[in-house]
């Protein structure tokens, strides 16, 4: 009996251990992001289309889409070996470059705007819609705006079907 308790505490142990060591492998990454800043010294490395995820803290679908579509294993493989990825969140304040221009925050009111590049890049029809992605290509031309939630299997069939029209 003694030996049989014994042999279930190690084994409670070891899968105690296992399971421990094995979550973190279990969690998702996350892809790497960049700033419009660094673009021109990235495209010089490799020219690479880029990928503009725009978001607002308060849009749960933006806030959906970090937490799944962003971190899903084949949408991080493709961001991070294809594509430059950058996160911007429309309602950020700072001043931003990018190809040549300067943007910044417009107030809308009281502690509301939008941000000028946000505004730029993800206006369709004359208004932005959260989440918005954008694909630029290399020479920063956007190719396509998509606004509104994406999964991450929906997510790799539009960047296929983006890079066999744009070819």
């Amino acid at each position: 009996m003694e030996y049989k308790l014994r042999i279930m505490k190690i084994n409670i142990v070891t899968i105690i251990i296992l399971i421990t060591g094995l979550l973190p492998l279990a969690s998702h990454s996350q892809a790497k992001s960049y700033t419009f800043e660094q673009l021109d010294s990235l495209q010089t490395i490799e020219r690479r289309k880029v990928i503009v995820f725009i978001h607002t803290d308060w849009c749960r679908y933006c806030q959906a889409m970090k937490k799944t579509t962003f971190k899903a294993k084949e949408v991080v493989k493709m961001l991070d070996e294809h594509y430059w990825f950058i996160q911007l969140n429309a309602e950020e304040k700072r001043t931003i470059q990018f190809n040549g221009q300067v943007y910044n925050f417009k107030p809308t009111g009281n502690n509301i705007g939008i941000h000028g590049l946000a505004e730029q890049l993800g206006s369709k029809d004359g208004k932005v819609s959260f989440p918005t992605v954008c694909i630029i290509s290399p020479d920063y031309n956007v190719l396509i705006r998509y606004d509104q939630f994406i999964s991450a299997p929906n997510f790799l069939k539009l960047i296929k079907d983006i890079n066999e029209f744009s070819r």
